[in-house]
């Protein structure tokens, strides 16, 4: 053999070497396996819409457009990681992180930090709010116990639901903070309707409702009459109903958010006024732009075009997760995949009725377009885990689940027939 030759065989076996060793496409493959392309995509359009909205109501704020990046990158560094573990996994940290959240939010109540009259944080080391850890903890929490009961529940058995739900529920409205409050409640009640509650244990508490909202604005007048109290509600949430029914009762006051809030959607007519032209936003008349109202930010600067692009993106992401859901391997996974979506619509259903005026405002952010660190991490842990039960579902025809039988407290629908196809 000549040198020549032997060459060219060491030279082919260096290029074999090199070859055969796997690239960073292929080592991120299997990582990428099974993750929800439509999901991605429409989270993808609202963070560049978030990041328009911020850099544009927030260009005074220092920092805090770098700030807002730098929390999606965080959320997304967080979706993907959970979206490796699998919903088994999942579950079997929901006990230990539900009972985390209860202790610290008891441990907020005794010794917490107070600010601006609520006492809602507490300092570890940092300064956390555990009311936030709660908003994924209860859904998960609910969706374990119904697991653990398929095939054999029981009217007690939603009865001890309501009790698991109302628990962290009742220690937020004590800090107090509606809002959050809310957005737990609305999350546990996903998990137990998705769970297969009967529709008559539904319908009175809704008709009740109903009434309750129509006595209160039939009687806005003397309830909302210098010296009224309402037993129920602390006196910061009975001015911000009143507020709602008449925002001119105090226009430089308490109602100058829900009016500036409304002069700025509807000054942005149907294409709006431009990126970075929004005179309300930038000579400051909206309260709280880059936060909880920077939906009135946007819409005055996008208009009507801009709100449907927002209102499409969260139709379409509720959407895919209750398909998720309906696709999912185990009745855990598809009661936390149903409050995951449900989550969302009610992030983006309260935040724009409250800065529309159909709404109280609550201080509830808008997903991925709201400034906030906590409330990011928390979406991208939600996203997290329906990315996870996206990745769990098996290629194919499902087998579909049978319905429980009668007397159990469902009713004649199981879960399975109440998600979407």
């Amino acid at each position: 053999m000549t040198a020549w030759q032997r060459g060219n065989r060491r030279i082919i076996g260096h290029m074999a070497v090199v070859l055969e060793k796997p690239t960073l496409s292929r080592r991120l493959q299997p990582l990428l396996r099974g993750m929800d392309l439509p999901l991605v995509l429409l989270v993808s359009l609202l963070a560049c819409a978030g990041l328009l909205a911020m850099y544009s109501s927030g260009h005074d704020h220092g920092t805090r457009f770098a700030d807002h990046g730098r929390n999606m990158l965080i959320a997304g560094a967080i979706l993907f990681v959970v979206a490796q573990v699998p919903p088994q996994k999942i579950m079997a940290c929901s006990v230990p992180l539900y009972v985390l959240g209860v202790l610290l939010l008891v441990a907020v109540a005794l010794f917490g930090i107070t600010k601006k009259g609520a006492q809602r944080w507490i300092d570890l080391g940092i300064v956390i709010q555990p009311s936030e850890i709660l908003k994924i903890a209860t859904p998960l929490m609910l969706a374990w116990w119904f697991q653990k009961r398929e095939g054999s529940l029981h009217p007690l058995d939603f009865a001890a639901a309501g009790l698991l739900l109302a628990l962290p529920v009742g220690l937020v409205m004590k800090q107090p903070d509606l809002g959050t409050a809310l957005l737990v409640l609305a999350a546990g009640l996903s998990v137990i309707f998705f769970a297969g509650l009967s529709w008559k244990l539904i319908l009175p508490p809704v008709l009740l409702g109903g009434a309750g909202i129509l006595a209160l604005v039939l009687l806005a007048d003397p309830l909302c009459a210098d010296g009224a109290r309402w037993v129920l509600l602390h006196d910061y949430q009975q001015q911000r109903i009143c507020t709602l029914l008449d925002p001119t009762r105090d226009p430089l006051g308490k109602g100058f958010h829900i009016i500036q809030g409304m002069i700025a959607i509807g000054s942005g007519g149907i294409w709006g006024k431009g990126f970075m032209a929004g005179t309300q936003t930038h000579l400051e008349f909206i309260p709280e732009r880059t936060t909880d109202f920077i939906f009135a930010a946007f819409s005055e600067e996008f208009g009507l075009a801009g709100n449907l692009f927002l209102i499409a993106c969260f139709v379409l992401l509720v959407w895919r997760g209750l398909a998720i859901a309906a696709g999912a391997a185990s009745l855990f996974g598809r009661l936390m995949a149903a409050a995951v979506a449900m989550i969302f619509f009610t992030y983006a259903f309260v935040n724009m009725g409250m800065v529309s005026g159909i709404l109280p405002v609550v201080g509830v952010p808008l997903p991925f377009i709201s400034y906030g660190g906590t409330a990011m991490v928390t979406l991208g842990l939600a996203l997290g885990i329906l990315m996870s039960v996206a990745r769990a579902q098996k290629p194919g025809p499902q087998t579909p689940r049978p319905a429980l039988p009668e007397g159990d407290g469902r009713g004649p629908r199981s879960a399975a027939s109440r998600m979407p196809p």
